[in-house]
């Protein structure tokens, strides 16, 4: 069965499928128990709402009502500081804060969407790397 040009996920997108398949891994991109935190000059303590464990911040991101798989990525210090927010955030694990541009964002996006392709992602907080694997389904 072959797709037509109208259906193709990737119609709207700047990489092609090729670009994506496979397993890459984004080094870095998840929350850590090391991830930054700001400190209070006058006394040196990191303030009530920057202090958090992967286990808040993985249980968040499983709390977002969608259909899309969330992964925690660090907030910003500055964002911390400016919202008194914690020091991560959810997003779909295709996220471009993740895989480093907006381009593989909507590529991973479009072969998320689609029955053409699977892909998988695991999320490994202790050392902050994501590995999204994609590969072609199997369709008959």
């Amino acid at each position: 069965m072959s797709e037509k040009p109208d259906d193709d996920p990737f119609d709207d997108c700047e990489l092609d499928p090729d670009a994506i398949l496979g397993t890459h891994i984004f080094k870095d991109v998840l929350f850590t128990d090391g991830t930054e935190t700001p400190v209070n000059v006058l006394t040196g303590e990191t303030p009530a709402h920057s202090q958090a464990t992967v286990e808040e911040a993985k249980e968040f991101a499983a709390s977002i009502d969608t259909d899309t798989p969330q992964i925690a990525l660090p907030a910003s210090v500055e964002t911390q500081v400016e919202t008194q927010s914690k020091p991560y955030t959810a997003a779909a694990f295709f996220h471009f804060k993740a895989t480093g541009s907006l381009k593989r964002h909507r590529a991973y996006h479009a072969a998320y969407d689609s029955d053409a392709f699977t892909i998988d992602f695991e999320a490994d907080y202790e050392s902050g790397n994501l590995t999204i694997t994609v590969d072609r389904a199997n369709v008959s």
